[in-house]
């Protein structure tokens, strides 16, 4: 049943909608555009501008819009007392919170009023570093109302993770919470913020929202309290906001994510084109319908969570459901519960979830109602075919299909998934491509490659064309948009992964080709933990790689030079210097970069120009010891065998 005149409802439908995207791009998204409101419309034939030598494009430019009032304000004529935001507490005996369209609505405009007392003004940039409560929800579409540009840091990273992207980006502002509930832990974001602070002179205003109710420093004229800030504009009864207008191509927020170099890259998405991308793979990937509760289990501060939670779900007027705390707290059947108390009928998780949930057996999944899912998701890496049947058997009881999304930060939403029950699934693979996805592989040269008959082939996937919600820049640097993404390949996007695309033109992603790590679904540069390793006090050296992992998917494998004054140390077990060293990555990046196993070593692998051969440590990592391939053009070739004999 379509609840969109654009949703694909068979697959005859998905082959037309593809070919007339590929035919006609412009045309093809304009008649989506339509059905959004517009403050201007565009100018006939502006609808597309681009070229990826520079790069360059432009989506509807010079058209005007605010996306919050895609996402609220045309839904309270007839949507005012639906549910847009449900909220489930880290702890079950705490009560949840339900947001109508109408309250989410004068939440946000009260917000924004907050915003605009404390100087806050169009082309702003907004950090936002809380936990997953409904506030950060209303901060993020406060930011939108008033075009100001929202930067969400993950609640996991450390005090100079935070202050290198302030500095980037040159936020002004901050809003964050006292603290933070993850499972059994208490996260203390604001003294964290407070760290991250420490020789910061550009930032004016910290707005504090309350949660753990942790102990807090608050600084006068700097900080403020959520509650009082929102109490003053309830007082004077402020319950409406107009939004701004924003040209198309207006930025709407900055997400950083981690590049095959130390320094993070801020991906810029702007208004119209990622309102577009987000909300037409929502209703036709998850083939969304009206009263449905959508459960993406992400956090807002990575891009699943802002166009799968935030943007996407509430632009089809839809049922979001956020999650405070973690799949395996209280116990391993958290998830089950949710679905069972809310009547979830879309799960969208990642393949790390659901293999570290597999781990606990089918105890955790007994007694509960899981019959309302209609629709299974995973995002984040490719899912093995083990997890997506126990996925498909006992979560889905057989009857939910399930769509494996393929996309990243850059790309703004799904570019490779089958539509849920219209096109087929394939365990293991992404499968098609989403109408306005020109794919192709190409070998090294950049040649692209073709079957001969039947047979499947490999390459590195590339995108020859742009979609709406394509990343427009590097935030004060797009000469590293252009050489990170653009330049390996002339007038090609390269995604960084390599991948397999069978006799009916299904993809399955074979991984990065790069040096970046997918560690449970999050991209982690092999640079940026080395870097952070390397600052330890006796670290000479490092060399950092990826390895198989049965819950992660991929580990952080790092082999260490170490000179240091417990250096005899490392001789035994070495515990004491490697406790240490992932004490100092948590402070440099956060525990979400921690390698899960650290070799000490005498010297690495390099070749005699001083390159440091990562092809010999990773097959070393993965246990791969006898394919190692020639090593005698090494420096010290000797060197192989004792990395071999003290593997971890």
């Amino acid at each position: 049943m379509k609840a969109y005149p654009y949703q694909i409802s068979s697959l005859s439908e998905y082959q037309d909608a593809y070919q007339q995207s590929m035919e006609n791009p412009a045309q093809f998204w304009a008649h989506i555009a339509e059905h959004f409101h517009w403050h201007k419309k565009w100018t006939p034939g502006a609808e597309l501008n681009w070229n990826f030598s520079e790069p360059k494009v432009e989506w509807f430019k010079g058209a005007q819009l605010n996306i919050t009032e895609n996402l609220l304000d045309r839904h309270l004529a007839d949507k005012a007392h639906h549910p847009a935001l449900l909220w489930e507490p880290n702890a079950p005996d705490e009560a949840g919170r339900l947001l109508t369209y109408k309250k989410l609505y004068e939440k946000v405009c009260q917000f924004a009023h907050v915003l605009k007392n404390n100087g806050v003004q169009k082309g702003d940039r907004v950090c936002i570093y809380m936990g997953m409560i409904p506030e950060l929800a209303i901060a993020v579409l406060a930011c939108a109302r008033i075009g100001a540009i929202h930067s969400v840091v993950f609640g996991g990273f450390s005090a100079q993770s935070i202050a290198d992207r302030l500095y980037d980006a040159q936020a002004t502002f901050i809003i964050t919470c006292d603290g933070a509930y993850r499972g059994a832990k208490d996260i203390p974001l604001k003294s964290v913020i407070d760290d991250a602070l420490i020789g910061n002179h550009v930032v004016e205003k910290v707005i504090v929202c309350t949660r753990t109710r942790t102990p807090v420093s608050m600084l006068k004229g700097r900080d403020l309290w959520w509650e009082d800030e929102m109490q003053r504009v309830e007082e004077m009864g402020l319950t409406d906001f107009p939004a701004e207008p924003m040209d198309a191509e207006d930025p709407l927020f900055i997400l950083y994510t981690s590049g095959s170099t130390g320094k993070p890259k801020g991906v810029v998405h702007t208004v119209a084109g990622y309102l577009l991308y987000t909300h037409y793979t929502f209703v036709n990937v998850f083939q969304y319908q009206p009263g449905w509760v959508h459960f993406c289990t992400a956090d807002i501060g990575w891009i699943t969570g802002h166009s799968y939670i935030v943007y996407g779900p509430l632009s089809a007027g839809a049922t979001s459901l956020l999650f405070e705390g973690v799949p395996t707290f209280p116990d391993a059947g958290r998830f089950w519960d949710i679905v069972d108390k809310y009547k979830v009928n879309i799960l969208y998780t990642a393949p790390t979830a659901i293999r570290s949930l597999m781990g606990f057996g089918l105890g955790p999944v007994q007694g509960k109602n899981l019959s309302s899912l209609k629709v299974l998701g995973t995002v984040g890496e490719p899912i093995n075919e083990e997890a997506w049947h126990w996925y498909d058997q006992h979560i889905g009881k057989g009857k939910c299909p399930i769509v494996d999304t393929w996309w990243q930060t850059e790309t703004g939403g799904c570019l490779i998934s089958n539509l849920a029950g219209i096109t087929p699934a394939k365990p293991g693979w992404a499968t098609l491509p989403m109408p306005g996805v020109k794919l192709l592989l190409v070998d090294e040269n950049g040649k692209e490659v073709v079957a001969q008959g039947e047979e499947t082939v490999s390459g590195n996937l590339c995108i020859a064309a742009p979609w709406p919600a394509i990343l427009r820049t590097t935030y004060g640097d797009h000469q590293r948009c252009r050489t990170n993404y653009f330049a390996a390949y002339p007038d090609l996007y390269f995604t960084g992964d390599g991948a397999l695309r069978d006799k009916d033109g299904n993809y399955r992603i074979t991984g990065r080709v790069d040096d970046v790590l997918n560690v449970s679904g999050h991209r982690i540069g092999t640079a940026e933990v080395e870097n952070a390793i390397n600052m330890h006090a006796g670290v000479v050296e490092s060399a950092v790689v990826g390895y198989p992992h049965e819950v992660k998917g991929q580990g952080i494998y790092a082999y260490v030079i170490y000179q240091g004054s417990h250096a005899q140390d490392t001789h035994g077990s070495g515990d004491l210097v490697r406790k240490d060293i992932l004490q100092t990555v948590t402070r440099i990046i956060g525990a979400i970069a921690k390698p899960d196993k650290i070799q000490f070593v005498s010297g690495l692998p390099k070749t005699r120009s001083g390159k440091i051969m990562r092809r010999i440590l990773r097959k070393i990592a993965e246990g791969e010891t006898d394919q190692l391939g020639d090593t005698s053009t090494l420096l010290d070739p000797g060197v192989v065998d004792e990395i071999k004999r003290g593997r971890v």
